[in-house]
């Protein structure tokens, strides 16, 4: 979600791509729906490992969930700066399909506000 929120709320200042230590080999649904619900594009996304990167370069590397912050991420050259945003992760919230897409939704409303405090 961060992926997609920073592209269209950047609009050009920033060019995003997500990435993760242990991908889960698809992106949640509800991601994908939880951006619509919100007006955000979610381009095509696809679940990715940071390993993937490894070697390229980046002005700013953001982690989104306490475990990847704690990990050490691949090497990418070049100065950047290195930012973290602790968010739960709503594909391990359990119960109703409202209490799992409000997960989602608030998750991407966290993103979202620092995405405008902090970078726009």
């Amino acid at each position: 979600m961060a992926e997609a929120l920073i592209n269209q709320l950047g609009k050009g200042k920033y060019v995003a791509t997500s990435a993760g230590s242990s991908p889960a080999g698809y992106v949640h649904p509800e991601s994908i729906a939880a951006l619509e619900r919100h007006g955000i594009d979610a381009g095509e996304p696809r679940s990715k490992s940071w390993d993937e990167f490894a070697g390229d370069s980046f002005d700013l590397v953001i982690t989104v969930c306490d475990q990847a912050a704690s990990e050490s991420c691949p090497m990418f050259p070049g100065g950047y700066q290195k930012l973290h945003w602790s968010t739960p992760d709503p594909a391990k919230a359990e119960g109703s399909d409202e209490v799992i897409r409000q997960a989602f939704d608030d998750a991407l409303q966290m993103l979202k506000s620092r995405i405008e405090n902090e970078l726009l």
